[in-house]
């Protein structure tokens, strides 16, 4: 990678590397503490009042005594990667040269394994810190057929989770997401599409459409994250993982009729796949 010791200018290093320059100079900041313990409570209000935007959280925060403005709390809910969950008028804009796919599942009986599977990303608080944690889920067993973790929202580890789900599991009729940038990114949607794969997107803002997935993040959040602090990301990669393959494999959901996701998923499959 960069050498600021070779002999080579850092621009002819950054060419070679087809790396940004301007981010040779750009030194990663900490978030200072504050900031961050201010943001860990905003995500566990928002998965409280999952209705409330930046005013409603801003109100809430300074009643606890934490005095702070409501552009500051806009500002890290778009670093969160979160937004007030409810139908508002004019909102399919999609990001810049970004397409918004119908919605496909209104109405539609899902009643087997890989028929939908679903995708969200979450906010995860660690003691000095935070990362992003990305799922496929499927839609009929629950199932977190792959997971990955990052520490940005670029759309790298969103294909890195689908990828790994599709290799290990064959390819869904149909996929739903929300309207989050890396869904509607030309890469994500170009991996469905050359998987042959219908692409279903909720109304932005409607947690209706993705339910299941926010009962997933509401129980990883309240079951795992909150009772840890962890200390680095592979200390968070490691009892994630753990977590979610008690969730799987262990955890009975009544809506499965007492069963585990993956009973349910198994049960469900034709033999010969189930093996």
């Amino acid at each position: 990678m960069i050498d600021r010791g070779n002999v080579l200018p850092l621009t002819r290093q950054a060419s070679l590397l087809r790396l940004s320059r301007s981010s040779l100079y750009a030194l990663p900041r900490p978030v200072p503490a504050a900031r961050l313990a201010i943001m860990h409570r905003i995500d566990a209000l928002h998965l409280e009042h999952p209705f409330a935007g930046s005013r409603m959280l801003r109100d809430i925060l300074r009643a606890e005594g934490i005095i702070i403005g409501r552009l500051a709390v806009a500002t890290l809910m778009r670093r969160m990667g979160i937004e007030a969950l409810y139908r508002r008028p004019n909102t399919s804009k999609p990001a810049p040269g970004h397409k918004i796919y119908p919605y496909l599942l209104r109405n539609l009986v899902v009643d087997r394994p890989n028929q939908v599977w679903a995708m969200d990303i979450t906010y995860v608080p660690m003691a000095r810190g935070f990362v992003y944690l990305a799922a496929v889920v499927d839609w009929f067993s629950r199932r977190v057929l792959a997971w990955k973790l990052s520490i940005t929202l670029e759309v790298e580890f969103c294909l890195d989770a689908v990828n790994e789900a599709l290799a290990r599991h064959g390819r869904p009729g149909i996929f739903n997401t929300d309207q989050g940038s890396q869904f509607t990114s030309a890469g994500f949607t170009g991996l469905l599409q050359a998987n042959a794969i219908a692409i279903s997107m909720d109304g932005r803002g409607a947690w209706r459409d993705n339910v299941f997935v926010e009962r997933l993040w509401r129980s990883v959040k309240y079951e795992e994250v909150y009772l840890r602090a962890y200390e680095s990301v592979s200390d968070a990669r490691g009892s994630l993982g753990r977590y979610l393959d008690f969730y799987n494999c262990r955890r009975p959901h009544s809506s499965l009729g007492a069963r585990t996701p993956e009973q349910a998923y198994l049960d469900h499959l034709p033999q010969s796949m189930a093996a």
